[in-house]
Parts: C-alpha cells; sequence; structure tokens
C-alpha cells in the first residue's frame, strides 16, 4: 500500500522508533521531496485516522514495523493518499488485499447491509470479519459511527 510506504519512509531513513511531527514533515517535504510542509502534515492526519501512527508523548509512532514495508525504487507517492477513505473503504481494501474479488465483497457487505438493516461500515466490518481479517480498528471507527446515529 502506498500509504503505508509512505509514512514508513520517514521511520526507514532516519531509523528511529518514533519522530515529532516536525521531523517527520520534514523527511517528507525537504528530505524527500515528495510533499509540501503543509501536505505532509496533512498526511500525518490521515496516518493517524486509518490507524498507521499514533501521536503520542514521544511524538508520531508507527503502529507496523517500517522495516517490514518494501519501499520500491523511486516510489513517489500520489497526492491522493492526503484524502482520508472512510472506514467502508479502508475496511474493503484489506478485505481485498486477503484476496476476495472486489465485487464478491461489496455484493455481500451490500446483502449484509441490507438483511440486518445497519450502516455498510457495520455491514464490512462483519463481513471481514466472517472472511477471517482483522479490522479491528475500523470496528472501532463503525461502532463510532453507529453511536452519533443514536
Amino acid at each position: 500500500m502506498s500509504l503505508r510506504s509512505a509514512v514508513a519512509a520517514p521511520f526507514v531513513g532516519r531509523g528511529e522508533p518514533a519522530l515529532a511531527e516536525s521531523e517527520f514533515v520534514v523527511a517528507l517535504s525537504l528530505d524527500r521531496d515528495w510533499f509540501s510542509p503543509d501536505q505532509a502534515t496533512r498526511l500525518a492526519d490521515v496516518a493517524v485516522g486509518e490507524g498507521l501512527l499514533d501521536r503520542t508523548d514521544d511524538g508520531l509512532v508507527p503502529t507496523f514495523d517500517p522495516e517490514a514495508v518494501t519501499i520500491p525504487e523511486g516510489f513517489v507517492p500520489s497526492e491522493e493518499l492526503l484524502q482520508r477513505r472512510s472506514t467502508f473503504e479502508q475496511v474493503l481494501d484489506r478485505v481485498v488485499a486477503e484476496g476476495v474479488e472486489k465485487r464478491e465483497a461489496v455484493a455481500a457487505i451490500n446483502r449484509l447491509q441490507g438483511s440486518l438493516d445497519v450502516t455498510v461500515e457495520a455491514a464490512a466490518v462483519l463481513y471481514a470479519r466472517r472472511q477471517g481479517v482483522d479490522v479491528s480498528d475500523g470496528a472501532e471507527r463503525a461502532l463510532e459511527g453507529l453511536d452519533a446515529g443514536r
């Protein structure tokens, strides 16, 4: 996933387990020249929202092992990464990454949504879990969406 690669790059490049947000921004904007400082800050926000980074007292900390991510030679991330994806899109991407055909997954999610009368996010999380895909963070966001609708 290119978002994971873009997020991993500053940590791999600096060899640190945590970076101040300013260091993360400098690594993406000045060191790699991938984004403007404002865009790099936005990328951090998106990564936090998608569960790839945590904001702690030590700064930004990845929730995955950056060293395990392959950053292809000549990789340049797209500005599309700066757009936050919905919980449904995130869960669907994980299901597809596990080998389920996208059309099949969307159809099954839609059937679940209709039969259970829940949000598409909740249906997607249920479908993913039935497929054995860990979407714990998506489940939390789907639950927040259900609570907000009460």
